[in-house]
């Protein structure tokens, strides 16, 4: 009896020294459980170098977040590294701490149950963003929180010399082998000018748009180049901040959105999204639009908000960058004016200035081994050199004023390979983040921030292994056996990347369709949104097609594919009763529009002969038509597929 007393008083000490010391961390980093009451942590400052050291095993560039799990990584792992930055920057954090960015884009694990109340949902990857995730209040958080954070992580690793505020950061090079160059450093002009040559056996390039890379001569897109668009890119935005939003100011946004039944709007203890009607707000410029709200909440009884989009800024010009910045001041006291006459909760808020740098969500897209496309988001597709795995939709943001927006797909789960992050051309360089190897398309769900964070921990990680083994990170990718060793590593070292398959999953349904293969060429080109009426993935793929929208998909088609597709499918409009895009497509339109596009001099009545013949129209996706008086949108789709194959021998 008394042992078992003294059991129990042990055990209810053990107890009492755990959730002591909960309640220090929640205390100390916000706990990732809940928001002060109008006091934020104060920064603290960030530990660096005076002159950093002439050569370290690895250079991580940018102090992003991917940039500091990078460092961090590779200092675990036992890498002398340097953490260094180009920017006006004394924290951590770039584009979540200085972007003020701060509600999480994340990659939720839909084969894991709903979090109970009080606690989170999980994440795919966990790692080093999982660390920081849980220092941090939730779903948004206080970006003195985040930074401090960030730091916390830097300034436990002995390993690590952080280097800010230098003025310029170039690649240095020599010839590599096999036609490539070698970056073996970086050449820098330090902070009182002088300039200093550093030496790196491995460099991980974690800046938002890929600068160190393009300098050392690697390969890049920019915007949606990819699909013959260079010049459309994502809008820029500058996050803003508002004052005197209090407990009460929040308890009302909270019903507010807890009584709007769209499935665009909700809130929770830390975040905010919806006011669909801010879209309606007349801007005083033609280069300034607003989107629904996206609402961080801060500790100081301030929220950031970010929603203000700004078209035709090239975020690789510092002048145009700035002209961003001129546009958001003079645009936001119309802004909140606008707040105002439509939320009676937002009366007593005020102006409490923006973001010290630009929210900028697309620019180059580097030319790695591989480079991760739509399908294989669309495919959900695994890989043998998984280093990550992404969830978050693909969101594609405006790119005009008259432009809307596009949501492809909610994928399930898709890897993104080793190969992504090794760029073509230069040795001695990993490239994580945004600007990594990614169509334009993927780009739209891989750029989030948690993914980044997964692909640069696993650079760290890589790195060591390159060094120790001494192979170049393009050799790296060709052995099996130091891939399953970096995985390894990652997975003792908190990562979570098992192999998957997602047959059967919920949200897959469309993949066992019987124009699923056209539908894939639909989707390569943009033309197909999959968020309608509140149901993601839902391609109404057995919906009736229309003339019109047919040619608009071709002209598309043509567009990318030029020149292997010379015609013009448009004259095919001609021969429609009535209004085009209200009339439905036969299937006898259909070939003759195709047949126009492939180059093909035929008439209406000859068309369906010739396209057969010529396979621009093959017999399987002549069987799988169920009224050719009717065509679905997704039989449309199989013809569009058909055309490639045959004229521009593309295979999706």
């Amino acid at each position: 009896m008394r042992r078992a007393w003294i059991t129990l008083v042990a055990t209810f000490i053990v107890l009492l020294a755990v959730g002591g010391s909960y309640l220090y961390y929640k205390e100390k980093y916000g706990g990732g459980i809940s928001v002060s009451e109008g006091v934020a942590q104060p920064l603290t400052k960030v530990d660096t170098v005076a002159k950093p050291k002439d050569s370290y095993d690895v250079i991580v560039v940018g102090t992003d977040p991917e940039g500091v799990a990078a460092a961090v990584s590779a200092a675990r792992n036992g890498l002398h590294t340097l953490l260094i930055d180009g920017k006006n920057r004394d924290i951590l954090g770039g584009l979540m701490t200085l972007g003020w960015l701060n509600m999480i884009d994340n990659n939720y694990d839909s084969d894991k149950p709903s979090a109970l109340p009080g606690q989170r949902r999980a994440v795919y990857n966990n790692g080093i963003f999982k660390e920081w995730y849980d220092m941090v209040e939730g779903t948004s958080f206080d970006i003195n929180t985040g930074a401090n954070a960030f730091h916390t992580l830097v300034r436990n690793e002995k390993n690590i010399d952080v280097s800010l505020k230098n003025k310029a950061i170039e690649p240095l090079m020599k010839d590599g082998t096999e036609g490539t160059k070698l970056l073996e450093g970086i050449q820098v002009t330090l902070q009182n000018g002088s300039k200093q040559t550093i030496h790196a056996k491995e460099v991980i390039d974690a800046t938002q748009d890929a600068d160190l890379a393009a300098a050392a001569g690697v390969p890049y897109t920019v915007g949606r180049e990819d699909l013959k668009r260079p010049d459309d890119r994502m809008a820029v935005t500058v996050v803003f901040r508002l004052k005197n939003a209090d407990n009460a100011f929040w308890k009302q946004v909270r019903i507010r959105l807890d009584n709007d039944n769209s499935s665009e709007t909700g809130a929770d203890e830390h975040s905010a999204w919806g006011f669909g009607e801010m879209q309606k707000y007349p801007p005083t410029h033609d280069q300034i639009k607003m989107r629904g709200l996206n609402v961080g909440r801060q500790n100081d009884d301030t929220i950031l908000i970010n929603a203000m989009q700004i078209f035709g800024i090239d975020p690789l010009d510092p002048a145009s960058r700035a002209k961003a910045f001129k546009l958001a001041e003079n645009e936001l006291p119309h802004i909140l004016a606008y707040m105002k006459k439509l939320y009676p909760e937002f009366a007593n808020l005020e102006l409490g200035g923006m973001a010290p740098e630009l929210y900028v969500r697309e620019t180059r897209h580097i030319k790695g081994l591989y480079r991760l496309s739509i399908i294989d988001v669309l495919e959900n597709r695994d890989f043998p050199d998984r280093i990550a795995f992404g969830s978050y939709r693909v969101d594609l943001q405006r790119i005009s004023p008259q432009d809307n927006g596009l949501e492809i797909l909610a994928p399930y789960k898709y890897a993104i390979p080793f190969r992504s992050i090794v760029p073509q051309a230069v040795d001695g360089l990993l490239v994580v983040g945004r600007s990594a190897s990614f169509d334009s398309l993927a780009h739209g769900s891989a750029r989030v921030i948690p993914v980044g964070m997964a692909t640069a921990q696993a650079a760290g990680a890589a790195a060591k292994i390159a060094i120790d083994q001494g192979v170049t990170f393009r050799q790296m990718a060709d052995k099996k056996d130091l891939i399953s060793r970096l995985q390894d590593t990652l997975n003792k070292q908190g990562m979570d990347l098992k192999p998957f398959s997602a047959d059967g999953k919920p949200g897959t349904e469309y993949m066992k369709h019987k124009a699923y293969p056209g539908l894939k060429a639909a989707v390569y080109l943009g033309m197909v949104g999959s968020v309608h009426d509140k149901v993601a993935n839902d391609f109404k793929l057995d919906d009736a097609a229309n003339p019109q929208g047919f040619v608009n998909l071709l002209l598309t088609a043509k567009r990318v594919f030029s020149p292997a597709l010379k015609g013009d499918p448009s004259q095919a409009l001609k021969q429609v009763t009535g209004e085009p895009a209200k009339q439905p497509l036969t299937y006898k339109q259909a070939v003759y529009t195709a047949a126009l596009l492939a180059g093909i001099q035929t008439t209406p009545e000859e068309a369906e002969q010739k396209a057969v013949s010529m396979r621009v129209v093959t017999d399987k996706t002549v069987s799988l038509i169920t009224d050719k008086q009717k065509l679905t949108k997704g039989e449309s789709y199989l013809i569009l597929k058909d055309v490639l194959e045959a004229m521009a021998n593309v295979r999706f």
